[in-house]
């Protein structure tokens, strides 16, 4: 039986959703409509209003609704450390390790020349002015551990010698609590090569 126009396009439109199959996609659609129409309600206004006023913050790319972000905004942030991340999500799992207090800025993605991503669509020229202008001390890649991330860190390193003294990468290797026979073998050789002095 197939579903009527409305509830098709409802399921179609949770697909659009990362890791959401049809069958996630018809049970979220079925649940919304059997057991939570007020939920529904409060779905589609906090999607309607985010989609329309959400955009970018001017200094560091995440999204906000402001034109400043609260990082940004904060008094207590190392302005002379700049972490460079490829998503918003990023920032906020580095938030939430609590030891980094610099500033950031976000890329919205990593370079992919066979997808059409390059420089200008990463807004570049606009992380080399921050660089460039904003006396930073220390540059911290922390793309991710991707054949695109990779490429992406090689690309920025080059960019932005001129222009600060220090470019750093964040670590990649064995997860705390990891044993390494369960470990493959490319984040192995990651661990080994950024070995550092026991102190």
């Amino acid at each position: 039986m197939a579903h009527s126009p409305l509830i098709k396009q409802l399921i179609d439109s949770f697909r659009c959703l990362p890791g959401v199959g049809a069958k996630s996609a018809q049970r979220m659609a079925y649940h919304l409509l059997e057991r939570d129409r007020n939920g529904a309600r409060r779905l589609s206004h906090a999607l309607r209003q985010a989609s329309e006023e959400v955009g970018h913050c001017q200094t560091c790319r995440i999204l906000t609704e402001y034109e400043q972000c609260d990082i940004c905004q904060s008094p207590k942030r190392d302005r002379q450390t700049l972490c460079v991340v490829e998503t918003p999500s990023d920032v906020y799992a580095i938030e939430q390790s609590g030891s980094y207090h610099g500033s950031y800025f976000v890329l919205m993605g990593h370079l992919s020349p066979l997808d059409g991503i390059g420089p200008q669509e990463l807004h570049l020229d606009t992380l080399k002015q921050r660089v460039e202008h904003e006396n930073i001390s220390e540059v911290i890649l922390a793309t991710n551990a991707t054949v695109e991330g990779e490429a992406t860190a090689h690309y920025l390193v080059e960019m932005l010698k001129p222009f600060t003294n220090k470019i750093t990468r964040i670590a990649h290797g064995v997860p705390l609590g990891g044993e390494l026979e369960y470990i493959d073998g490319s984040t192995l050789g990651h661990a080994l090569n950024g070995r550092q002095e026991f102190k």
